[in-house]
């Protein structure tokens, strides 16, 4: 896919002037807002506040005696196409690396043992009938049941529906909690009879109501095209049946930078104009002006946590849910309210180095994923230096265990000692780990995983109206419309396009910054 062209420069006060425009949060979508507000319009000026040291949000890898490790996503989907348009635009496109050909399987775990992921099998989408009967995963009956779901009538209504209803409703209860729940479980480490379908995996929802069944979408050979899922990674997939014959999350369509995803980071700062990243900077307080008369008023009063304040034309606020929640207190209370309606959930990172001869399990795969019908204390296991060359020492794998989640919230807050011995107890059945790993860290995201539930579009819809209506103002951010790195990407993009094109002109006929009802 071409990469996006820079639109010529759009964007000037009236008088000519500079404008200035500040960007809230330094994560990707802030980063990804900056940058392209500096390619749609160069001559504004753009300031980033970042409360942290460092850039990036969630993304940074850590490079440690041979190890690389990241700290949470490991790679990002080329189906959705704005992360590698970006890596395109700013140079890094020779530096994304695929998986691993070789190993582009996975397992579920069933009764204790790592059993393979069907052939051909896709999230939801069999391509292929004879793995699915041999599949020790389900019974005689659960697969019957699964065949079943050619014949199964689409649903008339079309209100959104929970991934848990969606699938016993195609597929029956058992290829739900043996099958596709640890696989879509492993990507959003979230509660099935919560999670919107219609928000999380559109696809599937469209392909059941243009065919009539998901079996019959992938018989007319839609499914390598609807099938594909950009969002959170963990454990779940393998090979595409186009490739090399396995099945899960197609990995053939994901790629990392070779230095990691701080290499992302690092490639689009460096893009950034000097002076532009500003931090360590606490933003505790926005409030919009009322437009006063001439050509350079300001609109936004942005309050900093060290005591001062800066106006600035226009704001992108990118910062996570809970904060653009707060900070929009007493500009958009309903705004504010609404975003605050997006509930999060938080996950533990169980990172661990071995020697490959510490494992009684050959590990020649990227990775396992958990069903919660297990009653295990984990979610799901990633094989982080088998999916991809340049992440452990020869000679030893990098793992990922994922403890938490909506279903068992309780673990991931445990003390680092004892998700220690949890998770050498589980491996220690599941791999066959023996001895102690090489380094052993925990890696804390709490409360910072947005959760798509049931009604979340519509719920998004009411977000982007109020805040539309709010000129010289966009919001970004993971909480909206996609967790996925290109779909973050996509939300800061779209944020500065929405800058320069629209906010800019219409906010000097206003005179309050308030929405109406």
């Amino acid at each position: 896919m071409p990469a996006v062209a820079p639109s010529p420069p759009l964007y000037a006060a009236p008088s000519g002037l500079i404008r200035r425009v500040a960007v809230i949060g330094g994560g990707i979508s802030g980063l990804a807002a900056a940058h392209r507000l500096t390619e749609l319009s160069p001559q504004s000026h753009v300031t980033l506040f970042e409360a942290g040291e460092r850039l990036g949000g969630a993304l940074q890898s850590v490079r440690r005696d041979g190890w690389l490790i990241e700290r949470s996503a490991d790679m990002f989907i080329t189906r959705e196409p704005e992360a590698v348009d970006l890596c395109r635009r700013i140079g890094l496109a020779d530096e994304l690396i695929g998986t691993n050909t070789q190993h582009r399987r996975s397992w579920v775990v069933r009764r204790g043992k790592l059993v393979p992921i069907p052939e051909g099998f896709t999230l939801m989408s069999p391509a292929k009938i004879w793995p699915i009967l041999t599949t020790p995963l389900l019974s005689p009956l659960g697969k019957l049941r699964l065949a079943a779901e050619y014949l199964t009538p689409r649903r008339a209504d079309t209100s959104d529906e929970s991934l848990e209803s969606f699938v016993c409703r195609r597929f029956g209860r058992e290829a739900f909690e043996r099958l596709i729940q640890p696989l879509i479980g492993g990507i959003y480490t979230a509660d099935p009879a919560q999670l919107s379908m219609a928000a999380t995996l559109p696809q599937f929802v469209a392909m059941e109501r243009k065919h009539g069944s998901l079996i019959r979408g992938m018989r007319a050979g839609v499914g390598s095209r609807e099938s594909g899922v950009g969002s959170r990674e963990l454990a779940s997939g393998g090979r595409q049946p186009a490739e090399d014959a396995a099945s899960g999350a197609r990995y053939g369509l994901f790629v990392a930078p070779r230095l990691g995803m701080q290499q992302l980071v690092e490639a689009i700062a460096a893009k950034l104009p000097t002076g532009c990243v500003r931090l360590s900077c606490l933003v505790v307080r926005i409030e919009p002006h009322r437009v006063a008369d001439g050509p350079r008023a300001p609109c936004w009063r942005v309050s900093l946590g060290g005591g001062g304040a800066e106006e600035f034309d226009d704001l992108i606020l990118a910062a996570p849910g809970a904060a653009s929640a707060r900070l929009l207190a007493g500009v958009d209370d309903e705004l504010s309210a609404l975003i605050g309606r997006i509930p999060h959930a938080g996950c533990s990172i169980a990172v661990l180095g071995i020697r490959k001869e510490q494992a009684s399990h050959p590990l020649d795969g990227f990775g396992f994923v958990v069903p919660a019908i297990e009653n295990r204390r984990i979610i799901a296991g990633s094989l982080a230096s088998v999916k991809f060359a340049g992440r452990a020492p020869d000679g030893k794998v990098l793992l990922r265990v994922f403890v938490g989640g909506a279903l068992q919230p309780e673990l991931g807050q445990l003390p680092e000692e004892e998700i220690r011995r949890l998770v050498l107890e589980e491996l220690r059945e599941l791999i066959g780990l023996s001895g102690e790993p090489e380094f052993f860290e925990v890696i804390r995201w709490q409360g910072m995983m947005p959760q798509y539930h049931v009604g979340h579009l519509d719920l998004v819809s009411q977000i982007e109206a109020r805040s539309a209506a709010i000129p010289h103002f966009a919001l970004a951010g993971n909480a909206y419309r996609g967790v996925g790195i290109p779909l973050c990407i996509r939300s800061g993009e779209a944020a500065a396009a929405r800058i320069v094109t629209g906010s800019g002109v219409r906010g000097r006929e206003s005179t309050d910054h308030r929405p109406t009802d």
